[in-house]
């Protein structure tokens, strides 16, 4: 047996131990089939009491009050909990009263999952309750879980909030803290009803690499492996741009993909390094039309998602009913900064950037710059969904030349509560400027630009064959899903965002590496090193400062209670510790 554990998690599985020997399996492999949940038999049983006489149920056990023969135990399914009642005589119908007497009073725990068969009735204090006849042990939990209590006026008990925590163990998160859950339902509506709308209008969805030889498509860090068979390095995707483009080459009229994409980036409350897009490309289309189609699309996952297109956000009531507001990416600078940057050069934005207090460096080119001053003075004003359109050139190697505005492109991004959650073109399609744009990006490569994009010879290529004029989009869905879940941490809406290494495990590392040592220099036999440890003796000075008969004696009482099956050392090799 581990060590390492606590006395509950000792209990616990001296418990799993009993079960087997009175023959029962704490771990059945036969499927326990539930015909009702918790939440059908609470809103449906008070009109409908005939239906519910023979109800089959599975969960955790959340709570347990016993009460001699008969007992009342809170069981937690996937959609709520039920409160069941549990008679010694009913589940132990015999002479035998071992289920009821050992097995439930005994040998269960809060956290563990058992199945149970009866019938629905009401308590003399109202409640919906479910009588059991027959229970059934499902999976035996080892570990012990948070105990967060709730009042019925709603007031939380030692609650697990640390956000640490967490996130690192959701499983334990979303078991206690169950009203997580509906933002994951959420996000799926937002998922599935975007799929819907765009299956409707005849797209298909596809699918494309995430390892990729050129990483293309967006202007940003990638992370880099190595494919040993082909012995060639690859990347994973920032984008999956450039294929779905392709595809549209290829002759699809419409096709889209949700999907993850990786960047080697900062992460902070709307950053992960591996995070979840949409991209859709349709062709004869272009951006103009676009910004309809994302009215149409958003308005349908606000309906899905809270019954209305107004929703509230934080302090806001964000309203996702078209038509929204439309600025330049220039008149928007201007707007709230007095500044004019459309005719100016690298030298002069830089002055711009200056007197702005912006931090900028000398691998920034024109777009950067622009770009830069975008982020630090207008997106925090963009509440309201608001498309920021006409961006300048060098900002956007990939989106066609405007029809009417000298060195800008015909593209927009998407702003809500001041983030980019949506960014579209009309797709450049024009082989030779293409490839121009590509050799523009290798020259701020060569400046030290690590965003900057590479060149992909095979794409244009594939623009030679022809792509017919398009319009491309992108949306974050895990930013989508903040807004329409009113979170304000990008964490919230990931079931495992990334995290660095437990704080412990880095601080703890190197001292236990040298504690170790030290014992095993003072000739203490490695597999009695932990148990030491648990008996309090962190160092080998703590160690030496002890009674030696005295630690002799308790090293056998350690082996017998934790059941350790290692040869007890003789005394005189222990007396040895302390010379």
């Amino acid at each position: 047996m581990s060590i390492g554990l606590s006395e509950q998690e000792i209990f616990r599985r001296e418990a799993m131990q009993q079960l087997r020997n009175l023959g029962i399996n704490p771990y059945p492999a036969e499927a326990f089939n539930v015909n009702a949940n918790a939440k059908d038999i609470l809103a449906n049983f008070p009109n409908k009491p005939d239906a519910y006489k023979e109800v089959v149920v599975a969960g955790r056990i959340m709570s347990r009050r016993i009460m001699g023969s008969a007992s009342f135990a809170e069981l937690q399914d996937s959609t709520g909990r039920l409160q069941i009642y549990i008679k010694r005589d009913d589940i132990c119908p015999g002479e035998d009263k071992t289920m009821y007497n050992t097995v439930f009073k005994k040998l269960l725990d809060l956290g563990d999952f058992i199945g149970v068969k009866g019938y629905v009735f009401t308590t003399q204090t109202g409640e919906t309750s479910l009588h059991v006849q027959e229970l059934t042990i499902l999976s035996k939990s080892l570990k012990p879980l948070p105990v967060v209590r709730r009042e019925e006026d709603g007031t939380i008990h030692d609650a697990f909030t640390d956000p640490e925590l967490r996130y690192r163990q959701r499983y334990v998160d979303l078991t206690v803290n169950p009203e997580y859950k509906q933002i994951f339902i959420n996000r799926s509506k937002v998922i599935r009803t975007m799929q819907n709308f765009f299956d409707s209008e005849g797209w298909m969805e596809v699918e494309t690499p995430i390892l990729q030889a050129v990483h293309g498509g967006a202007a940003a860090r990638p992370f880099k492996t190595h494919h040993n068979t082909l012995d060639m390095g690859l990347y994973l995707r920032i984008a999956n741009e450039l294929y779905l483009k392709r595809l549209i080459v290829a002759g699809f009229d419409g096709v889209y993909e949700f999907g993850k994409m990786f960047r080697n980036e900062g992460m902070d409350r709307t950053h992960n390094p591996e995070f979840t897009s949409v991209e859709i490309y349709v062709a004869y289309k272009d951006y103009i039309w676009m910004m309809k189609m994302v009215e149409d699309c958003l308005e349908k996952v606000a309906l899905a998602v809270h019954g209305k297109t107004t929703i509230k956000v934080g302090e806001h009531d964000i309203n996702f009913k078209g038509p929204y507001e439309k600025l330049s990416m220039y008149d928007s600078i201007l707007k709230y900064t007095g500044i004019n940057v459309s005719e100016m050069n690298e030298e002069g934005l830089r002055e711009v950037c200056t007197n702005l207090n912006i931090e900028v460096d000398a691998t920034m080119g024109k777009g950067k710059l622009v770009d830069e001053i975008f982020s630090a003075k207008v997106e925090e004003h963009l509440i309201q969904p608001t498309y920021i359109t006409d961006y300048p050139i060098e900002m956007t190697p990939l989106a066609k030349k405007h029809r009417s505005k000298e060195g800008l492109v015909e593209r927009f991004e998407l702003f809500v509560m001041g983030k980019e959650i949506g960014n579209a073109y009309s797709e450049l399609n024009d082989p030779i400027d293409q490839r121009e744009r590509f050799e523009e990006q290798l020259l701020l490569a060569g400046r030290g630009d690590e965003e900057a994009m590479a060149m992909d010879d095979d794409f244009l290529r594939a623009l030679e064959y022809g792509m017919p004029p398009t319009s491309g989009l992108g949306i974050g869905i895990d930013r989508l899903v903040m807004l329409m879940t009113n979170q304000t941490t990008i964490q919230e809406v990931l079931f495992f965002p990334q995290m660095r290494p437990e704080a412990t495990i880095i601080n703890n590392i190197k001292n236990e590496a040298d504690q170790a040592l030290e014992f095993t220099e003072a000739s203490v036999p490695e597999e009695w090193i932990p148990v030491l440890k648990k008996m309090g003796f962190d160092t080998i000075q703590q160690l030496k400062a002890a009674n030696p008969n005295k630690v002799f004696n308790d090293l056998g009482g350690m082996r017998k209670k934790l059941k350790l099956d290692i040869t007890m050392p003789v005394k005189e090799m222990v007396m040895n510790w302390f010379s």
